[in-house]
């Protein structure tokens, strides 16, 4: 394929992973294989769209070295495993999906792979072995993979998933079918534990909060605001669409009368007055999110996207509306040093510097949610190394986070 081409494709592909949600920011990588000796893939720590072809970097096959100054994706050495490895793969897209992710945490490989789905698949889904991202660990887990299995896919723990196609059209269809076959592994699984029929997935985090402990202590529920900060003010919407409240953050009064005034209010408030990293604010109800505000406690993380996002561990607090500033205050304290927090049978509040930034936390966090209780519902899930995850969100906060706000 002409280089030029191979490029456009890639550009073409970055702009509809981030479109189909199979990818939150930056996070994922595409290539597209240029001959036997090369591939073109995305740069490092680059949105997705403001690339061009220009900034695709030209990468050979056999070691994984290139002459641009634009330095390529980390995940570069997969994408060349991949291309060596099978040589009628000629497209490979490394995604965060939802339900792929959601069963990353598993010791084992998916061989139950539905009649419709194996033409566009194979037989079974390999899960690789855990690597830090970008390591060497990494990529031979992935190796090991596709040495084991002539899937089209392979999960990859912790992490997300490689989808490899014969072109560009091929490799979307793997991910979609992944994404179906991952869902219905775990809807599967759940009637085997309930003896119910359920179409959705949000259906196992559901039932996870149903039998949890937490489920039997209610807090008072409120209506969800998204907030941002403008300059010593506060705008809060309402989630589901309404009036826009303006309020004054050094004194919690309204700039303007409203007849409706948050119950919110001092929570979004006190946020802003204790974080100055933080200028939105987006509070969901998303119902994986919801489902694990209702479990209350605290999690560790099994995704390594929420560990870099939102931190090493995620808190629950409860927010009374009826005692604002005293609760307000409790939720705060749970939210330091993290960029998100639940609030007992109210979902989660997502924290960020920005609105774009606020949303990829909000995607983060509804997919370690249904990791967590897809993980809960089949047992046995191993937790991300606790100096894994400070070290990836050490180095996510100081280096990429920058660089990614710098390019966006």
């Amino acid at each position: 394929m002409d280089i030029l081409e191979a490029k456009l494709e890639v550009v073409k592909a970055g702009l509809k992973l981030v479109e189909s949600g199979l990818i939150a920011r930056t996070w994922g990588n595409v290539s597209c294989r240029v001959d036997d000796e090369y591939f073109v893939i995305t740069p490092s720590g680059r949105s997705y769209e403001s690339l061009t072809p220009e900034d695709i970097v030209l990468v050979k096959i056999e070691d994984c070295s290139y002459e641009s100054e634009i330095k390529p994706s980390s995940e570069k050495g997969i994408h060349a495993a991949a291309y060596k490895m099978r040589p009628d793969v000629n497209f490979v897209i490394h995604t965060h999906q939802k339900n792929a992710s959601a069963v990353s945490f598993l010791g084992y490989d998916i061989n139950m792979v539905p009649e419709e789905s194996r033409a566009v698949i194979g037989t079974d889904i390999p899960v690789a072995s855990y690597g830090l991202p970008g390591t060497g660990k990494l990529r031979k887990g992935v190796i090991a993979a596709l040495e084991r299995s002539s899937s089209k896919a392979v999960v990859m723990a912790h992490h997300g998933a490689l989808c490899m196609g014969a072109d560009y059209d091929d490799a979307f269809a793997v991910a979609d079918s992944l994404e179906k076959v991952c869902e219905k592994f775990l809807l599967d699984r759940l009637e085997a534990v309930t003896g119910k029929v359920s179409e959705n997935i949000a259906a196992v985090a559901e039932h996870i909060a149903e039998v949890s402990e937490g489920a039997k202590k209610q807090a008072q529920i409120f209506d969800a605001y998204t907030s941002e900060r403008e300059g010593s003010t506060l705008v809060m919407t309402p989630a589901l669409g309404g009036e826009t409240v303006r309020i004054d953050i050094a004194t919690g009064n309204e700039v303007a009368d409203c007849e409706n005034y948050p119950a919110s209010a001092e929570l979004h408030r006190a946020v802003y007055a204790s974080r100055e990293d933080v200028n939105c604010i987006i509070h969901s109800k998303k119902p994986e999110i919801l489902a694990a505000s209702v479990r209350g406690g605290k999690f560790k993380p099994l995704l390594d996207d929420f560990a870099q996002l939102v931190g090493v561990t995620l808190k629950t607090g409860e927010y009374n509306p009826a005692n604002t500033v005293k609760t307000a205050k409790k939720v705060v304290r749970k939210l330091k040093g993290r960029n998100a927090v639940l609030v007992k049978d109210n979902g989660g509040i997502c924290v960020a510097g920005n609105m774009y930034d606020a949303e990829a936390v909000e995607m983060v966090l509804e997919k370690e949610m249904r990791t967590d209780a897809a993980a809960k519902l089949i047992g046995d899930a191993k937790y991300i190394n606790p100096v894994e995850a400070l070290l990836m969100r050490v180095i996510y906060k100081t280096k990429y986070s920058k660089k990614t706000e710098t390019n966006k």
